[in-house]
């Protein structure tokens, strides 16, 4: 079974050995719009693509990690339907946050891609082996990534960056034959 994505041979060898994604919140996970509530809460949008590639990146053994400069509980809620039990919320300082999960789990910057989309996220990004930011990220954020997405943040961006990785690491064919069995 052949499968009908492709990615460049340079950005799949550069995704290789990944084994921690570092995501921004709101313009990655979300269209990085904030609706209130008449009451004060934030209430959030979050693609299901999205949401399945990270499940899926989970059964590769690759960790999905959010590291956010806000906090909500619709955010909490969607990480805990997802399983990520990796997350810091409400840091502005993003690349000692995302330093602590990596300590937790063993690896270091070269294990680790990160996927931003304004300049809060550049310290994880810049010192991560995997830069990734949604085609809608500001420019000084996809000028230093390595791979821009085809889709919004929001509507898919993190699948795209879940695809390349799974990919990456070989198990995107194993996974989808479970699928098409």
């Amino acid at each position: 079974m052949a499968p009908l994505l492709h990615f460049p041979p340079d950005l799949l060898l550069k995704a290789q050995g990944i084994r921690v994604l570092f995501l921004d919140v709101d313009g990655v996970l979300t269209d990085g719009g904030l609706h209130f509530t008449a009451d004060g809460e934030t209430t959030k949008r979050f693609n299901t693509l999205d949401g399945h590639g990270l499940k899926l990146l989970q059964k590769a053994g690759i960790t999905p990690a959010v590291v956010t400069g806000r906090d909500s509980p619709a955010l909490r809620v969607r990480l805990q339907a997802l399983g990520i039990t990796h997350a810091r919320f409400g840091t502005e300082d993003k690349r000692p946050a995302a330093q602590s999960i990596l300590d937790k789990l063993g690896l270091d910057w070269s294990q680790a891609a990160a996927m931003g989309d304004d300049w809060p996220d550049l310290p994880m990004m810049t010192r991560c082996a995997f830069a990734c930011a949604p085609v809608n990220a500001h420019i000084e954020v996809s000028g230093r990534a390595h791979y821009v997405t085809r889709t919004l943040g929001g509507a898919g961006a993190v699948r795209e960056v879940c695809d390349v990785l799974l990919v990456a690491s070989g198990r995107y064919v194993d996974l989808l034959r479970a699928y098409l069995a």
